[in-house]
Parts: C-alpha cells; structure tokens; sequence
C-alpha cells in the first residue's frame, strides 16, 4: 500500500469512530439534568405535612402501600406519587421528594419497590 492510501483509510477509520462516539452521547437523557432544571425546583420541601402536600399539589396520582413500622424503632413511610415525582413520608412530614423518569428511555433511579 503506498502512503496516501493507508493515510486516507487512516482518516476515515478515525472520522467514522468520532461520528459514532457523538452519536452515543447525544442519545442518552439524564434524569440527573433534569432533576436540576428550574421545572423541577417545584416540588415539596423536607418537612412539609401530608396536608400542606395536598393542598399545594392536589390529590396523588397513586398513593403506595406504607412500608416499615414493623418495630418502635423503625417508623412506617408512606409514599405519593405524582405525575413528575414521588413524595415519601416518615408519620406526616416530607422526608424525601424523588423526580421520577419521564420516559423508560430516560437514565436514573429504578422505579420505587413496590
């Protein structure tokens, strides 16, 4: 082979394995960016009460099973899910808000254990 030709192949191999490597990054969504975007900002604080919840946000698209509470010591969480996130309670108050994915596609957390 003469020069030119292995560094015209050499080219195109490393062209080809450039477009390819931008094309896997631009395919992936992060929930992680979406999660930190201002329309996300709006969801319930530590702290806030089941009521406050409600009265701000309406009625859960589902509220799940309570968990824990099988000993003094470990208190029953309650769970909401709204369309955007899920709320998880300890007794009334607010202890944890997780944004939940907006399609199956989307990388983050699994989904609650239900």
């Amino acid at each position: 082979m003469t020069r030119t030709m292995i560094r015209t192949t050499l080219l195109a191999a490393v062209l080809a394995t450039g477009a390819l490597a931008q094309g896997d990054a631009r395919a992936d969504t992060l929930l992680v960016d979406r999660a930190n975007s201002k329309e996300a900002a709006v969801v319930p604080v530590r702290g806030q009460t089941m009521a406050e919840v409600q009265a701000r946000y309406g009625e859960p698209a589902e509220r799940l099973d309570p968990r824990g509470g099988q000993k003094s010591q470990w208190p029953v969480i309650h769970r909401w899910v709204y369309p955007q996130f899920t709320i998880y309670f300890e007794k009334d108050r607010v202890i944890d808000v997780v944004v939940n994915r907006a399609h199956p596609g989307e990388i983050g957390p699994k989904p609650p254990v239900l």
